[in-house]
């Protein structure tokens, strides 16, 4: 199943020299039923896109978690067997209404990710902003919804796995 684990290049550095992303159990975004009931007009390239947002979007919590980390999203894009993968529906540590969250419940290996997806640097004011928007947006203020939305305008880069470590 291909999954999208939300990071930072901070966590990216670390995963590169662990050759691997762990411990378990990780908070990823995938396709999951709920996203296609959602979603259900989308075929399987929107439903994807929609999972990787999804990540995205949580890389800007990990963001807000790690002051020193540059304000550039990072998403890993990585293929886990099934049964390593739970639906994240009624989990209490993962509770909430994100219809792509899922627990991958073993540590994955650098050797399954698939590719990385990462801002440009041009995108870091705005995901700082974002970053910086996060807990007024959280209690609801629209303006702050509106700078965080607006990190998703930017898309993100794709890199192939060898090229992660040239972004370290």
């Amino acid at each position: 199943m291909r999954v999208y684990l939300p990071a930072t290049l901070s966590r990216l550095a670390a995963v590169h020299a662990a050759r691997e992303i762990g411990p378990a159990p990780l908070a990823a975004y995938a396709v999951t039923p709920a996203l296609r009931e959602w979603y259900a007009g989308g075929d399987e390239e929107e439903l994807e896109y929609a999972a990787m947002t999804a990540a995205a979007r949580a890389a800007l919590r990990l963001l807000a978690d790690d002051p020193g980390a540059p304000r550039r999203r990072v998403v890993l894009a990585a293929e886990v067997p099934d049964k390593a993968v739970a639906w994240a529906s009624g989990h209490a540590a993962l509770a909430g209404d994100d219809r792509a969250l899922v627990e991958v419940t073993a540590p994955v290996a650098w050797t399954a990710i698939a590719s990385g997806h990462v801002d440009d640097p041009g995108a870091e004011p705005d995901v700082a902003a974002a970053v910086e928007a996060l807990p007024a947006a959280g209690a609801g203020d629209d303006d702050a919804r509106f700078t965080v939305d607006g990190a998703e305008g930017h898309e993100l880069l794709w890199y192939a796995t060898q090229e992660l470590a040239d972004l370290l």
